[in-house]
């Protein structure tokens, strides 16, 4: 066991809810951590003298980690503990700070983030890490290259930079490539996401206390401000900042340095921040929910991200990048689910795009991904784009039924002889047979359709009456 963990700190995991997640895992391994999943008290004890600390789920209050404070105690060990708490228990996460907890993070943060600023905080005398560099970054639209081209620009002036574009089209990647462009690169990246933190905490994540600040804090702790000296501090979703501490933070960028939470030391602050938003700001402002002077002192450069639909030269090189980076095995997307990729208006953007390479890779078998592998979650598929309104309904059938109740404004439907996917085959044939009922609900024959496809009319055939044969009554209409 020693040698196993022997290069980096060990984190004991105890979550009796639910089992250690690979993404949860992964995150920490790639944050400098070895991770130990422990199921009772008795599992932690046996190993607490080895681990730098104890990550703990925290439910219906703070009993388990009273319990966890007083094993420890009693086995003459200060280790920290930090706790994981859901989103919405915000009551639950301030009680688990003001009894002891280090910090308290979303059970639901897979951030490497997150644990990389544990990892410094708990290991200053070990290297400083910082987060793996972006790698393949895909900017090859005209538009995206422009972007790239701007922000490397920026990069070099050391000013405050605010990203605006819709959720999931790439504001964290924009903010790395400006961290690593610039002359902070070998600093550290920090990133901290202000609408999901609780309220109650941000102030403390941002400035970090004072030991004997408030009830539980028993030891000092550096904020995100003091832990990104010499590079970059990312504020995803700025918008979501409550008022009050958006007074506080404006002081903070307008003096260059802070006070931690009951302390009076004043510390000097050598930080370059990036800031993020999906939301309108200058609207913010009018409504009141936005300090005008804070944005135009966080928007020096101001950069505009645009939606995945328009910058269409992005979209095929991110859906090979997601296949390639999953599978190293060389992946083939036939220009038919090309087509399609680039027909559909992703409202997800480079976030729903990854989600579709990654069911294309669960569906195919071969590393050639045609139409049938490609699930989308708006119901309309990518070849009825253009024709959508003229659409029966009951010529198209959504393998997701409670995506498309929300994004459809037409209700769903799912005539009695279609059968329901119970396994990946299944749901593979019939997103196959949404596609082509879709084609050749929009084609004048089925020749035509077969071209459209990217297969001969004889295989269209076949493939129909295969679908008839697997109970996809609607198949036999159209033969």
């Amino acid at each position: 066991m020693k040698s196993q963990h022997s290069t980096n700190p060990l984190a004991l995991w105890l979550d009796p809810e639910a089992a250690l997640s690979p993404e949860h895992s992964q995150a920490l391994q790639v944050s400098g951590w070895a991770v130990m999943p422990v199921n009772t008290l008795d599992n932690l004890l046996a190993h607490a003298a080895e681990a730098a600390m104890v990550v703990l789920h925290l439910t219906a209050d703070v009993t388990r980690l009273k319990a966890v404070q007083q094993l420890l105690q009693d086995a003459g060990l200060s280790t920290p503990v930090v706790c994981r708490v859901d989103r919405q228990e915000l009551d639950l996460a301030v009680e688990a700070t003001q009894a002891g907890a280090l910090t308290v993070l979303a059970a639901q943060d897979v951030r490497q983030a997150s644990w990389l600023r544990l990892h410094n905080q708990l290991n200053p005398t070990a290297t400083r890490l910082s987060p793996q560099p972006v790698r393949n970054v895909v900017f090859v639209d005209p538009a995206s290259q422009h972007l790239l081209a701007l922000a490397q620009k920026v990069a070099q002036a050391d000013v405050t930079a605010l990203l605006v574009g819709p959720t999931g089209s790439g504001k964290e990647v924009l903010a790395r490539v400006l961290h690593e462009s610039s002359g902070r690169a070998q600093g550290p990246f920090v990133a901290l996401n202000c609408a999901a933190m609780p309220e109650n905490l941000i102030e403390d994540m941002l400035f970090g206390h004072e030991k004997g600040a408030f009830t539980g804090a028993h030891r000092e702790q550096k904020g995100l401000f003091e832990q990104a000296q010499g590079g970059t501090l990312f504020l995803d979703e700025i918008g979501e900042m409550p008022m009050h501490l958006q007074s506080k933070l404006l002081r903070v960028l307008q003096e260059r340095q802070l006070t931690r939470l009951g302390g009076q030391t004043i510390i000097q602050l050598n930080v370059r921040i990036v800031a993020a938003t999906n939301k309108d700001l200058k609207k913010a402002i009018v409504e009141r929910e936005f300090r005008e002077d804070l944005y135009y002192r966080i928007a020096t450069f101001r950069m505009r991200l645009l939606p995945l639909a328009e910058r269409p030269g992005d979209i095929i090189p991110l859906a090979m990048q997601c296949l390639l980076q999953h599978d190293k095995k060389p992946w083939q997307l036939l220009p038919q689910a090309q087509a399609q990729l680039l027909q559909y208006p992703w409202p997800g953007n480079v976030r729903e795009l990854e989600n579709v390479m990654r069911r294309a890779m669960v569906l195919c078998a071969d590393h050639v991904v045609t139409p049938a592998h490609l699930m989308f979650d708006d119901w309309l598929t990518a070849s009825a784009m253009a024709a959508a309104p003229a659409l029966p309904v009951s010529n198209i059938v959504s393998t997701q039924p409670e995506m498309s109740e929300m994004t459809s404004p037409m209700p769903r439907a799912m005539p009695e002889e279609m059968p329901q996917a119970t396994d990946l085959n299944s749901a593979a044939r019939m997103n196959e047979h949404q596609v082509i009922m879709a084609t050749l609900a929009n084609t004048p024959s089925k020749t035509e359709a077969a071209k459209v496809l990217g297969i001969s009319p004889r295989t269209l055939r076949y493939k129909l009456a295969q679908l008839r044969e697997h109970g996809l009554g609607m198949a036999s209409a159209a033969c």
